[in-house]
Formats: structure tokens, sequence, C-alpha cells
């Protein structure tokens, strides 16, 4: 493999997945313009045209926003790669290292956690824009220039306490494991994972948010009822502040083993009846019922591994080195140098995966719709659904190629009539 190889193929993937990208944005924002005037028959009697004209001027907005999001990304992975932004930083950051710590780990770490901090920088003009401008255009955003700077400093320190450990026990297996040293990072990557999934609604997102336990008696017994009745118990109801930051509603239930919690937005309750939100908690909890997850940790750790193996044998080819603009040191700091390239590169090895993954969610989705209308009130359901949709501002139009290769969730077209034939 030789280093313009390596070159000539990354350009191509990268020119060819924006190009992808660029071309089912465009589908989107023009079938959605072509439809804007128009309820679908479907909903006619159940959405006013006004609510659909807002849902589809905020997902032209959004359209817009994310091809603008597109073009400086690809332009940020070019300039770190091939015009030489992460060899500076390794140049910089070798400088002002000290010689003893290129035989540890102390310059590995510091470009890690440099190369996260200047991209945690370069993001927040982006940010800023999507939250200031675009959310607030539409009423979404309720958050302040203080709260907003706050939740991204906390983020970025969350980032790197957790992070760098973890970063430094991958670095240790590269240097020290042998050539299945990809093995045990993945089985460590594993348990990382898994270990997030316990302490992001235990330690984590009370970092960010309020988490007060549920106080309306009447919702609380009919949800504690649906827990008996699908056989899964919780550790509690809580309710999330999420309406200081965003308009948006939404619920989930979180965790793994007794750290499991429901937590409901408080956006939600101020939007749903009580039969609404246990028929939407009882579709999050069929996800549970049915084994989505493990069925997801299970897709995950395969995926991972096929990446952690072909990052194995990467970091070892000087090619996928100097074919991405960097020139490693083989004495010592390589190692993070493979990390980050990996990252840089990995979205667009992994883009034409994305309509399996897609369907694969969508499927599920529809999997918790059919056990909710067994637990639930599926009527409930349904009008839970158009109030989210209208709340969330969410097309009714999309396009269906890009609803095919992107959405998580099935379209409403699609998703409402399936619950009705359950009825």
């Amino acid at each position: 493999m030789s280093a313009n190889l390596v070159t000539v193929s990354f350009v191509v993937a990268l020119l060819g997945s924006t190009a992808l990208r660029l071309w089912l944005n465009h589908r989107q924002l023009q079938h959605v313009a072509l439809h804007r005037n128009n309820v679908p028959t479907a909903f006619a009697t159940t959405v006013s045209l006004a609510a659909h004209q807002k849902a589809a001027a905020y997902t032209l907005a959004k359209g817009q926003f994310q091809l603008f999001s597109l073009l400086v990304g690809g332009m940020l992975i070019v300039a770190w790669t091939l015009l030489g932004g992460l060899q500076l930083l390794t140049q910089g950051i070798g400088a002002g290292v000290a010689p003893s710590a290129w035989a540890g780990y102390g310059q590995g770490l510091a470009l890690l956690g440099g190369f996260a901090l200047i991209s945690a920088l370069l993001d927040l003009p982006l940010e800023a824009a999507q939250t200031f401008r675009l959310e607030a255009r539409f009423g979404f955003n309720r958050t302040s220039w203080g709260l907003w700077l706050g939740d991204h400093f906390k983020g970025l320190l969350v980032t790197l306490v957790l992070g760098l450990p973890l970063a430094w026990a991958v670095l240790a297996l590269m240097r020290h494991a042998g050539s299945l040293w990809w093995v045990w990072a993945w089985g460590l990557w594993l348990a990382f994972s898994l270990t997030m999934m316990v302490l992001l609604p235990l330690v984590i997102a009370p970092l960010f948010n309020r988490f007060t336990p549920l106080t309306d008696a009447t919702l609380k017994a009919r949800i504690e009822g649906l827990f008996q009745r699908v056989g899964l118990s919780t550790s509690g109801l809580f309710v999330m502040d999420a309406g200081r930051r965003s308009a948006h509603s939404n619920a989930y239930f979180t965790g793994l083993g007794h750290a499991k919690r429901v937590v409901l937005f408080d956006t939600l309750l101020d939007r749903l009846t009580a039969e609404e939100t246990e028929a939407v908690l009882a579709h999050e909890l069929g996800h549970f019922k049915l084994r989505h997850v493990p069925k997801r940790l299970v897709s995950m750790a395969i995926i991972s591994l096929v990446g952690f193996g072909l990052l194995g044998w990467l970091s070892e080819q000087p090619a996928f080195y100097l074919g991405l603009g960097v020139h490693p040191n083989w004495m010592g700091g390589h190692e993070a140098l493979a990390l980050l390239l990996f990252l840089l590169v990995l979205p667009t090895l992994t883009f034409p995966l994305t309509p399996l993954m897609a369907w694969a969610s969508r499927r599920h989705e529809f999997e918790a719709d059919a056990f909710a209308c067994q637990h639930a009130n599926g009527r409930a359901l349904v009008s839970a659904l158009l109030k989210l949709h209208e709340d969330n501002a969410s097309t009714l139009t999309p396009d269906p190629l890009v609803a095919r290769w992107t959405y998580s969730h099935p379209p409403a077209a699609e998703r409402i009539p399936a619950i009705e034939a359950q009825l």
C-alpha cells in the first residue's frame, strides 16, 4: 500500500460521501418545499395547515444549515489531514512536552486532549448559530448564553475526565499488548460503553439537568401499573427540566440493571395527557422488553470489532500516516496519531452502512409501537405522536429515499397507519 494510493482513496471516498450527502439533502429540501402548502390527506383532520407549514419551514431551514455544516465539516477534515493541521499540532505539542514524556504517554495524551479542545472550539460557532439563530427563529430555544457555555464547558470537562484515562489504556495496549492489541482494546471499549450506560443516568446527566421525582400521583400510578403489566422494574420516575433549554418534548427509559429509570421532559408533561404519556412510555418499555437494547449492543460490538481490527492493521502501515498528511515518530507517539486519523476518516468509511442501521432502527420502532398497543391505549399513542410531531415541527412529507437512507424512526405517514391497523 502506497501513500499516494491512500491519499487518492481518501479523497475519492470523502468526495463521494459528501456528494451523496449533498444530493440527499437537496432531495429532502426539494420534496418538502413541493408539499409545504398541502397537508397530506391522511392528516387533513388532525394537523392544521399552519402547523404543517411551520414544520416544512423548520425542515427547510435545518436542511440549509446542515448543508453549510456538511461543507464546513469536510473542509475541516481536509485541513486536519492533507493540509497538515494534525502534523502542525503534533510538532507543536512535541516541542512543548518534556523529552522524558516521549518514552511514556505524555505526548500522545497531550495530542488527543489538544485535538479535542481545538475541535470543540471550532464547533462552537456552528453550534451557537444552530441554538441562538435556527432554534430561536422557530421558538424552540430557551437557553441563555451563560447556560449554553456552561453546558459546553462541563461537556468538555467530562470528555477529558473520562476520555483521557480510556485513551491512556488504549495507548498502553497498542504499545505493549502485541499484534492483537486491538482485541483487548475492543474488550475495553465494550466494558467502557456498558459502564457509561450505568453512569449516564446516575452521574453524568445530573451534571446538566435537574431530575426531580414525579409528583403527579395519578400519572405515577398509571406508570407503575404499566411497569407491573410488562414485567419491568425501575429505580424511579423522574421529570427533567428540559424546558430551561428547549421547547422540544421527549421521554426515555435509560440505564442498565438497578440504574434503570424513566425520564419525562417537563415540556412533555405540559402537552400530553396521562393516557398519552403512558402510551409513549409503553413504547419505550417495548424496546427493553423486546430486547432491542442487547440486540443493538451486539450489533455495535460486531461493528466496533471490525473497526478495531481495521485500526490495528492501519496503525502499522506507514502509508496510512503519510497518505493523510502526517509523519509519525515510530520511536513513540504514533499510536495517538493512528487513533486521531482513524476517527477523522471513520465517518466516511461508515456512511455506506447508514441505510442498514436506519432500517434496523425503524424496524425496532414498529415493534415497540406494536408492544405499546398491546399494553396501553393505541389511539392515545397516535394522538401523542401527532402532538409530538407538531411540537417538534417534524415534517409529515419527507423525501421517501431520504427517509429510507437516514431516518432512525419511521415517517408519520408509515408509522401511524401501522399503529391504527392494530386497533
